[in-house]
């Protein structure tokens, strides 16, 4: 009886280290901290694409909130009012400021950029603010 009780133990164990072994686990792509987030009682979380093709750009503009952008395929360049030009590529992420003047680049002549935009508001806000 023991040892019965002992090889179900171990065969239960071992069904549970495969299970365990085949499960999903999330890479981190990037971890930042920020100052800006909305403070009201409920968000509006937003997830959003887009497709830019070669020399594409988008309006001149702000946030009220930070933005995170991951980039599928191709390279956006940002260009932040005060800061060097930001390059992110395919596979990267990146978190833009709330409040700062911006726009953002497919510079390729050839390729398209393919951009996941992920961005938590309160609600009703609009996803951006144009500059002129």
């Amino acid at each position: 009886m023991f040892k019965a009780l002992v090889l179900v133990c171990v065969t239960s164990l071992g069904i549970f280290s495969a299970a365990v072994a085949q499960m999903a686990k999330p890479e981190m792509n990037s971890k930042t901290i920020t100052e800006g987030m909305p403070k009201a009682d409920k968000q509006e979380i937003s997830v959003l694409t887009a497709t830019l093709k070669p020399g594409d750009k988008t309006p001149f503009h702000t946030h009220r909130f930070p933005v995170t952008v991951y980039i599928l395929e191709g390279a956006f360049t940002l260009e932040l009012e005060g800061q060097a030009p930001v390059v992110v590529k395919a596979g990267q992420s990146y978190v833009e400021p709330p409040h700062v003047k911006m726009t953002g680049f497919n510079k390729s002549a050839t390729e398209q950029t393919k951009i996941v935009i992920f961005y938590v508001s309160e609600a009703g806000m609009p996803f951006l603010d144009p500059v002129h």
